[in-house]
């Protein structure tokens, strides 16, 4: 017996609807893994940038918990370049801030092509045995060919040598901007001095080859076929290191270092 258009269409809009029910309970069960998910591998990627947990290492969760353990999470006000003791880093989410304007502010036209900066950021510490600043973990980001880069510069206690560099999310072309996550690239950074002698930010992803660091200290090896992501790496790093953003609070800490 041949059905009705009414019932097929009955029938169509009850499968719909039994299927967003299904896909909405899956999405907000799935919502607290989702969050524990992002916050592990956010510090794996610190861990990464500093050293603690190399390319491809496999961590149990509670591995990467114990490691991230050694870790000061700071909130530091960009607008002032001191610290917020008030704010707790839990608190801090700058992606969801830079989309609220009264937490955040318009950028001026940069070639990272960041469109809004967060008032508040989170950075990461690593103490000495002497309790002494021994490394220190930035976010950064900015566009590359397709997408925006998401990830962690590393400084040493001189806060003008690099430590490491990682990128934790992006949409770069594999093969070519996605060599961004290649070990091998990485590991052209420790030893990279971002600061000049005049004090402004002077690191920049060359195209072709640097020398090694202790020759070419402000200098790091294009991506091969990747010339607008390396160009995107060397911007953000100078956006997020500029004395407007970063630079004041570095500065904060070693207030000599334009002095020398």
């Amino acid at each position: 017996m041949p059905r009705s258009a009414w019932y097929t269409l009955g029938f169509a809009a009850a499968i719909c609807l039994v299927c967003s029910v299904l896909v909405t309970s899956a999405a907000v069960s799935l919502e607290e893994r989702q969050e524990v998910n992002k916050t592990l591998d956010k510090q794996k990627n610190v861990l990464e940038a500093a050293g603690l947990k190399q390319p491809g290492e496999n961590l149990e969760p509670a591995e990467v918990q114990k490691r991230f353990e050694a870790f000061e999470a700071v909130v530091v006000d960009l607008t002032t370049g001191q610290e917020d003791a008030s704010v707790s880093p839990d608190d801090v989410d700058q992606r969801k801030m830079t989309n609220d304007p009264a937490q955040s502010v318009a950028a001026e036209r940069n070639p990272a092509l960041v469109q809004r900066v967060s008032n508040k950021a989170v950075v990461y510490k690593l103490r000495g045995e002497g309790g002494g600043l021994k490394m220190l973990i930035l976010p950064i980001e900015g566009k590359g060919l397709w997408s925006t880069l998401y990830g962690f510069v590393a400084l040493n206690s001189d806060l003008e040598t690099v430590e490491g560099i990682t990128f934790y999310q992006h949409g770069e072309t594999p093969g070519l901007g996605g060599e961004v996550d290649n070990p091998k690239w990485k590991a052209l950074w420790p030893g990279r001095r971002i600061f000049g002698a005049d004090g402004d930010v002077a690191i920049e992803v060359i195209k072709g080859a640097a020398g090694p660091a202790t020759e070419d200290p402000y200098r790091v090896d294009g991506l091969s076929g990747a010339t607008i992501t390396s160009r995107g790496v060397t911007h953000l790093l100078r956006f997020w290191l500029d004395e407007e953003r970063f630079g004041r609070y570095l500065e904060s800490l070693t207030p000599n270092r334009r002095a020398a």
